[in-house]
């Protein structure tokens, strides 16, 4: 939020350059916290000001949606297969010699 780019108001400025009429801010957290109970709500309004008629959503991070358990569940039946032998590296560990029992 603070080290990466865009930063909330390019993306929002870029949004609403393209014709966007509703920004949705889509946090990519495990869990509500302060950046997403003030932090972003706080960028976004201060991103909106200056687009009169466009409105903008703070979405729900991810967690603690059920599919995630599915997604951390197969990311670790993956590893494990692979460590075993039984199948390639990830896309995120491809290459990298990270994934490996120790």
């Amino acid at each position: 939020m603070e080290l990466a780019e865009p930063s909330i108001a390019t993306a929002f400025d870029a949004c609403v350059a393209a014709g966007a009429t509703t920004v949705v801010i889509a946090p990519y957290f495990l869990w509500p916290g302060a950046h997403w109970d003030h932090d972003i709500p706080s960028l976004a309004a201060e991103a909106s000001r200056g687009h009169e008629g466009v409105r903008y959503l703070v979405a729900a991070p991810l967690g603690p949606h059920p599919l995630l358990a599915d997604i951390v569940q197969q990311r670790i039946d993956h590893c494990l297969a692979h460590v075993a032998g039984d199948g390639p590296e990830c896309e995120v560990c491809q290459g990298t010699g990270q994934c490996r029992l120790r």
